[in-house]
């Protein structure tokens, strides 16, 4: 899904010889709607007569390559990139040209993505933003112009001016029906803000940016005049820009209590403090339903590092439940008037696994097989997004009372969008972690698969396979698992080299994937994997052999000695 919008563009040279103004606009190819649109405006400097070529060069460029930088850079990032790049190519090119004048231009661009904009902007182009309420259009950019009336053509900033180029940021919330126009001075230079506003309205985007150009010239315009007009018709889903631009806005709300009203939820039950986080049950006003609020412990308020995690935990939550069966409990967008830095998420009574196990340490066979099944298709779907949970655990698989078991707590998953500081967390619990982790390896989808594992095995045998893992220790699993028919005869065999497989010691011997585990709870005793063999000593303890040696060493030498000492020669 990508932003719904009406473009039209507009412009005319004006009493000029040469028209030198450029604009256009492109959408996110296919496949990467989410990315949004770019546009751009740029208004060539006539020095020499080659200020189309850089108001051209500079445009096409952009609208070019923006799509091409990698998904993973903030827009800011990309623009910054893509805008340095062509001012020291245009510089280049000026200092080579020894008098034959200089190809200058201003530039201002547009990125519209999941309800966010970002502008970049150098020069005296305009942005504006027109809201239909009646108020002149106000402008998001700030022209870089000398102040004096006689030199108000003279440029303090100019793309190819200097060897690097200062660029003005702006970012903003979209709403629908919000109406971009992207103007050379050659309108704005010729109509007033309210005139402005009310022609940016009327008609469709092409019948305004025409009435834009047409106006300006009447009134006397003594350059080019340009129009690009974009009105905002629908919006994307939440992206993760859209969330850390609300952490960079809003702050935490303070300790809540039942019967505190916040942004139309009214509190209803404090369900955790766990002194990082705080949930809450609250209920929506307007439909009365239950939800739960997630927010930061006020001592935590100003941590940009979790600030930044929760930001992350809400976009991943948008987009892995959209499914009312994903396997996630669905999150809400934040409302745009949103007083306080928050994640709005379903309600579902129900317990977790490490609230059952409380009342019944072992599960029926039947209990645990439905329960994989449910867990490993969610597991696969978030897969499938690039995601891996890194935390899967009893207290984080939940069965609602409807009966659906659902993955609880995206905040340390990685989705190659989080920031480093989540990236280099050693996350998850120590009992649940693969012996690869604990070697040095990064959390992967394998690391997932293992913990669902060491979940099932607990589940049906009342303990763990390589029992309590504490997180100041090696972590060397120096046995393998006892099998779980051992333990409880009514396992069946299946079952018990299934999840055996699972918590391998050797990640070869391990499902590859959640939907290959997935194949083999489905299929059962009809087609049953076969059980790990052992893992060598040498595997699960390098250092064994070297300590059998010593040992044997030592009672040799110690059989000599004493044949040395007592023995009769």
């Amino acid at each position: 899904m990508s932003f719904e919008v009406d473009i039209g563009y507009s412009s005319e040279r004006g009493p000029r010889d040469v028209n030198e103004d450029f604009a256009g606009a492109v959408r996110a190819p296919k496949g990467e709607e989410a990315r949004g649109l770019i546009a751009a405006i740029a208004d060539g400097v006539s020095t020499g007569g080659r200020g189309l070529e850089a108001a051209q060069t500079t445009v096409m460029g952009l609208l070019g390559d923006y799509f091409a930088t990698p998904e993973t850079w903030e827009p800011t990032a990309a623009l910054d990139r893509l805008i340095g790049a062509q001012n020291a190519w245009l510089a280049d090119h000026n200092r080579r040209r020894h008098g034959g004048g200089a190809a200058l231009t201003t530039l201002t661009a547009l990125v519209l993505h999941g309800q966010s904009y970002t502008l970049a902007h150098v020069g005296d182009t305009r942005a504006w933003r027109v809201r239909q309420d009646g108020e002149p259009a106000a402008p998001l950019t700030q022209d870089h112009a000398f102040d004096h009336p006689d030199l108000r053509s003279r440029l303090t900033r100019a793309i190819g001016l200097d060897d690097q180029v200062r660029v003005d940021y702006v970012q903003g919330d979209v709403r629908v029906g919000d109406c971009f126009v992207l103007s050379s001075d050659g309108v704005h230079g010729a109509l007033k803000p309210r005139h402005l506003a009310a022609l940016a309205l009327q008609g469709s985007a092409a019948e305004a940016s025409e009435a834009l150009v047409r106006a300006a010239l009447s009134a006397g315009a003594r350059d080019n005049a340009t129009a690009l007009v974009i009105r905002v018709t629908g919006l994307d889903a939440r992206q993760l820009d859209d969330e850390l631009g609300d952490v960079r806005r809003l702050a935490p709300p303070p300790v809540l209590k039942v019967g505190d009203v916040i942004d139309g939820y009214v509190v209803t039950a404090v369900v955790a403090d766990t002194g990082v986080h705080l949930l809450y049950q609250a209920r929506d006003q307007g439909t009365r339903k239950l939800v739960a609020l997630k927010t930061l412990h006020p001592a935590r308020a100003g941590d940009p590092q979790e600030r930044a995690m929760l930001a992350h935990e809400a976009w991943l939550g948008l987009r892995v439940s959209t499914r009312a069966d994903s396997g996630f409990v669905r999150v809400h967008e934040r409302a745009p008037g949103a007083s306080a830095l928050y994640t709005v998420f379903d309600w579902h009574g129900g317990r977790t696994l490490e609230q059952i196990r409380k009342a019944q340490p072992r599960g029926a066979v039947a209990d645990v097989v439905a329960a994989a099944i449910e867990v490993a298709r969610a597991l696969g779907r978030l897969h499938r997004h690039g995601v891996v949970h890194r935390d899967i655990k009893p207290g984080n698989l939940h069965l609602g009372d409807d009966g659906r078991w659902r993955i609880l707590d995206l905040g340390v998953a990685l989705s190659g969008r989080e920031g480093g500081a989540q990236r280099e967390l050693h996350a998850g619990t120590p009992s649940y972690i693969n012996p690869e982790q604990w070697e040095g390896q990064v959390a992967d989808e394998a690391s997932d698969l293992f913990a669902l594992g060491v979940t099932l095995y607990q589940w049906l045998a009342g303990r763990l396979p390589y029992g309590e893992i504490e997180p100041y220790q090696s972590a060397r699993y120096r046995r393998d698992p006892v099998a779980l028919s051992r333990i409880r005869p009514d396992v069946p065999i299946w079952l018990d080299h299934l999840v055996c497989k699972a918590v391998a010691r050797d990640p070869r011997q391990r499902f590859e994937t959640a939907e290959e585990m997935l194949l083999a709870l489905e299929r059962g005793a009809a087609r049953p994997v076969s059980a790990p063999s052992a893992t060598p000593l040498i595997h699960r303890d390098p250092a064994a052999l070297y300590k059998i040696a010593l040992a044997i060493s030592v009672v040799l030498n110690a059989l000599l000695a004493f044949w040395l000492l007592f023995l009769p020669r």
